[in-house]
Formats: C-alpha cells, structure tokens, sequence
C-alpha cells in the first residue's frame, strides 16, 4: 500500500467528513491539477454502495470514471473501498485537539511508477484540505 496525508486545521471532522462524500462538495476538489476538473460525482457512502467520480481534462482532450464500491463505512473515522480494477484503498480521519488527520492508502496500479501515482494522489489530497481550508475554515 502506498500512503498519502494532510492535515487539516480547525475543522470538525463533521465538515471534513461531508466534504469528502459529499458530491456537491468532491466536485470541487476531486482532480490531481488546476487543469483538470471533477465536472460530476455520484456517491452512495454505505457498504455495498458504489460511487463514481468523472476526472477530465478541462479542454477536455482526456477524461475517465474513477469508480468504486465501498466494503467498510465507519462514520467520521474511515472508508474502505475496492476500485473497480480490486485495488483496495483505506481512508483513515483522526481528529485530534487541534486537527484532523486524513491518511489516503492504496494499493498501485502497474501502468505508472509508483512515484508519479504517489504523486498524483497527494495533489488530490493537497486540493482537499486547500478547497477545506478557503471554504470551510475561517
């Protein structure tokens, strides 16, 4: 597994978690670059329960679904899912005194090294607490 984190200051971890399943809110963060976006999202935030993220380029030249299905909900504390390839992915929310921690862990696909997936994930991460930090944290 390869692991991503942030921190994310003087939030509840209420507003964190809706910002994360929230589609209203996951089109708002959910991309790698500031050329990307994340025009549509469906989430259904229960076991067995799937979702699927829409990830395109803004000028629109490449697109893809990022789809999964949910194994483990623990409400405010962390999400399991499997991609629809079965790569499994841990997200993990601990809050402490004065933050909260998010930890972001996935099993890498082949097609790209590691790094660049490492990467790519940690940039999705740093869009999160930054939409976090400019919508929600004063």
């Amino acid at each position: 597994m390869i692991a991503v984190t942030t921190l994310v200051k003087n939030a509840s971890i209420a507003v964190v978690w809706d910002a994360w399943i929230n589609p209203q809110h996951i089109v708002q963060w959910y991309f790698a670059s500031d050329d990307w976006c994340c025009p549509s999202a469906e989430m259904d935030c229960r076991v067995g329960g799937a979702f699927n993220l829409r990830m395109e380029a803004k000028d629109q030249s490449f697109g893809f679904d990022f789809k999964a299905t949910f194994t483990e909900v623990n409400e405010f504390q962390s999400l399991k899912y499997t991609l629809e390839d079965g790569r499994l992915v841990v997200v993990t929310f601990l809050q402490t005194a004065e933050d909260i921690s998010i930890t972001w862990e996935f099993q890498p696909e082949q097609q790209n090294s590691e790094a660049l997936q490492q990467q790519g994930w940690q940039a999705i991460l740093n869009h999160f607490k930054k939409y976090l930090e400019l919508t929600w944290v004063a």
